[in-house]
């Protein structure tokens, strides 16, 4: 179960890396082209706009730092900053906009709060709206025009943008948790059958072994004979229970088909990957155990090195062939269990292909001489995301 979990988890890191490109591609260039023209607006003298230009920096270093889910680690120096600029900026510069870079790291700190943000959100509109009625102990020329533009808008600007950035900040944690549980339960799910094929194989023989011990015990006076035949049959018995024991650790036991199908089906979907299965027909018992054991594989290895959004299986009497998307642009890595699977694959008459290009990665093992049968009506096992 462990290199599931573990495949689960770095697809998961590969979806928060997406995630937080995305981010950056949608919220960086907007703060930053905002700031850029309140710059160009506002700028008066040099120094009034070397400080909106540090406030806009600081809100930028800030908003990149909030997509990598790293805010905690400049939250105070970018808030101390800009709540200088804009200091600065009403009673000093006499810039209405240098409350611009103190606004955006307000609103990202606040909602990242552990707790107490409700006061937080309070001080911090206390603070904005303070310092820009500051502005009418320096200036008394326009007070109506003063008031509205350093304490009116930077405080409904702050007021605004907080709950914004409050729910789309709840909507990150939700979704993260929301691919956690589903990583979770898909892993459970996998433990349980793990379990259900141990049970099988132990189950059994156990109680045959306790019947055979007992019989054993009964007759080592009377028959010994008798009873040395049984104890030698309870000694294969165990062995032989051994032996699939550890096929199946190695994942080497008799695999079903249609069982392995449905669990990749649901840990594709549990990593926010969409599935579209295409089963033709029936392959013999022998072809779909090994088929079983490439489409195995092959989940693990998608799940670990892809940054998949579509994988498409096809199943066919004769073969499977597995296509996935988000393969990397570079050499593909070494696989050692599909390697292992080739081998096993030609000495039953098959072939085993791995192809990549495109940023598509084919996996794909065919049997040109396995027996088939037409799948039944409900042959399709289509999800998706």
């Amino acid at each position: 179960m462990r290199p599931l979990r573990t495949a689960l988890s770095e697809h998961n890191e590969v979806s928060q890396g997406k995630l937080r490109r995305l981010n950056l591609a949608l919220q960086v260039p907007p703060i930053l082209l905002t700031g850029v023209v309140l710059v160009l607006i506002d700028h008066t003298t040099w120094w009034g706009t070397a400080a909106l230009v540090v406030g806009v920096l600081a809100a930028v270093v800030a908003m990149e730092r909030w997509t990598a889910d790293d805010l905690a680690r400049v939250a105070v120096p970018c808030l101390v900053i800009t709540a200088a600029v804009w200091v600065f900026g009403a009673l000093v510069a006499d810039s209405s906009t240098a409350f611009y870079g103190l606004g955006v790291v307000g609103s990202l700190v606040v909602p990242q709060l552990p707790r107490h943000r409700i006061a937080a959100g309070l001080g911090l509109l206390a603070f904005i709206a303070t310092v820009g009625a500051g502005r009418l102990l320096v200036s008394q020329d326009d007070v109506v025009g003063d008031l509205i533009a350093y304490v009116l808008v930077p405080t409904g600007v702050f007021i605004v943008a907080t709950p914004l950035l409050y729910g789309n900040q709840r909507y990150l944690d939700l979704m993260k948790e929301t691919r956690d549980r589903e990583a979770e339960l898909a892993v459970a799910q996998e433990r349980i059958r793990f379990a259900g094929d141990l049970h099988d194989i132990q189950g059994h023989t156990l109680h045959v072994v306790k019947l055979k011990t007992v019989l054993a015990q009964k007759l080592v006076h009377s028959d010994a004979d008798r009873a040395q035949e049984e104890l030698r049959e309870i000694h294969a018995l165990v062995a032989d229970t051994i032996a699939q024991t550890k096929n199946l650790a190695h994942a080497q036991r008799r695999l079903n088909l249609s069982a392995e199908l449905e669990n990749a089906k649901n840990l594709f979907e549990a990593a926010g990957i969409a599935v579209r299965v295409d089963r033709r027909a029936e392959a013999d018992p022998r072809t779909a155990e090994l088929l079983g054991q490439v489409l195995r594989e092959t989940t693990t290895n998608i799940l670990r090195h892809a940054q998949a959004t579509l994988v498409r299986i096809t199943l066919t009497g004769q073969g499977i062939d597995i296509v996935n998307d988000g393969a990397k642009d570079a050499p593909p890595p070494a696989l050692s269990g599909l390697s292992a699977l080739r081998q096993r694959v030609a000495e039953d008459g098959g072939e085993l292909t791995v192809e990549q290009e495109s940023g598509r990665f084919r996996t794909a093992a065919a049997f040109p001489r396995a027996g088939a049968t037409p799948a039944p009506a409900t042959k399709a096992l289509e999800g998706s995301r």
